[in-house]
């Protein structure tokens, strides 16, 4: 299996980019963050590093990380697009409380199956899916 370096440099060779030490600096921040991350987040992690980089440039290499198929952005519905690792990681779902904005990744087959069907029965041949699960978590629940 290529490692997620090996796939970022082979990506940007195929758009005839060049693989910069921001670039990689920027990539390797984003890969040792393992929860569900915001540009800004990022931004303020890769400027401790290097202050030379700017906020502009963390958006773009977020853009490459995405369309080389490494990361994925998710949008929980509260105008702030995060994102998320996708290559060697799992398929998950999301459950969003709209009270805290606690996010919890579910793993259920049962659920992937019958997305599967449904998909099917409508004649689809089921490529990709995201499937948010919005709520009030326990936590919020009990403090009312």
């Amino acid at each position: 299996m290529k490692s997620e370096r090996k796939i970022f440099a082979d990506y940007l060779v195929k758009k005839n980019l060049r693989e910069t030490p921001q670039r990689g600096m920027i990539l390797d921040a984003f890969l040792k963050i393992e929860e569900h991350t915001t540009a800004e987040q990022l931004y303020d992690i890769v400027k401790k590093r290097d202050n030379t980089i700017g906020q502009a440039t963390v958006y773009r290499v977020l853009k490459l990380i995405c369309d080389a198929g490494l990361a994925r952005e998710v949008d929980f519905g509260d105008g702030v697009m995060r994102y998320e690792h996708c290559y060697n990681h799992p398929h998950h779902d999301h459950l969003v409380c709209r009270s805290c904005g606690k996010t919890v990744e579910v793993v259920d087959l049962v659920i992937e199956e019958l997305q599967k069907r449904v998909a099917e029965s409508f004649g689809f041949e089921l490529t990709d899916h995201e499937m948010y699960l919005y709520g009030i978590c326990g936590n919020c629940r009990h403090k009312k």
